[in-house]
């Protein structure tokens, strides 16, 4: 293991970014799913503090309890013991502060881009001329500027995501949760993706949860990154990517630093890893 990580395994050591306030905080969570009366259990004794404005990536084997993580910050699940704590409040419902994004862009297929940016300012009843002013900042944010009429049918893969980018962020969550929202995507797109992503999060101050398979992008677009152990699930090493807000997502792989960050993941999620 090397140094820049053995002596700093929680984000705590990072420095500037571990004094914000906590957004997110779980509390000797575990989470079970009872299916035809078989009760199994995804996660257990999650303890975790996620600052404002940190990009948090997960990584872990499938099955582990990662999705069911942003479930819970979401209010779609309620934790089978512990405590999930949005800004000093216990989740009891659904988390109208956060915003979720699948591999799925579920674009509305009837619907233009524009529409279909439009789609959660019309469920919140702002008005039209508004809408539109938002619309066009979100198009120009996303890149998307003139592809207003153009239907989901009609982009790339690339667009689809712009636009369900664009979309997330129409009515302004203060906390983005990604589920795997490029892996569907060839290198390529997803690194133009990752750069806008992290462009954005910075621009916008966004607190993100990412969950990925991905190790190199995890490494690429985190601030920290929390690995969990196999089913039932349970973080088994925090790690800090002091990587920096400047960095360029596009020219990492030329930084040593990132390499070495990657193959620290890679020694932490070994079989044979004595975590």
């Amino acid at each position: 293991m090397t140094a820049v990580l053995k002596n700093a395994v929680t984000f705590e050591a990072v420095g500037a970014k571990a004094a914000a306030p906590t957004v997110i905080s779980f509390r000797d969570v575990s989470k079970s799913f009872t299916v035809k009366g078989v009760t199994k259990q995804a996660s257990h004794s999650i303890n975790v503090d996620i600052q404002q404005g940190q990009v948090v990536t997960i990584i872990g084997p499938s099955g582990c309890g990662k999705s069911t993580l942003l479930n819970m910050v979401a209010g779609l699940f309620a934790p089978t013991t512990g405590e999930v704590v949005y800004r000093g409040e216990p989740v009891s419902g659904i988390n109208g502060r956060t915003g979720y994004m699948t591999q799925s862009d579920h674009l509305l297929p009837w619907r233009d881009v524009a529409s279909n940016i439009a789609t959660p300012l019309e469920i919140q009843g702002v008005p039209k001329a508004q809408r539109q002013a938002r619309i066009a900042e979100l198009m120009a944010l996303v890149g998307l500027t003139g592809n207003e009429k153009a239907y989901p049918s009609q982009l790339s893969g690339g667009m689809r995501k712009r636009a369900a980018l664009a979309r997330l962020l129409a009515y302004d969550p203060e906390t983005l949760l990604m589920d795997e929202p490029f892996a569907a995507l060839d290198a390529q797109l997803r690194l133009r993706m990752q750069t806008e992503l992290f462009k954005l999060s910075r621009q916008l101050k966004k607190t993100v949860l990412f969950v990925t398979h991905d190790l190199d992008e995890a490494v690429a677009l985190g601030d920290r990154c929390l690995i969990f152990s196999g089913r039932p699930g349970t973080i088994v090493r925090d790690v800090p990517i002091p990587l920096g807000d400047d960095r360029n997502i596009l020219q990492l792989r030329k930084d040593p630093r990132y390499h070495e960050l990657c193959g620290d993941l890679w020694e932490f999620i070994t079989p044979d890893h004595d975590a």
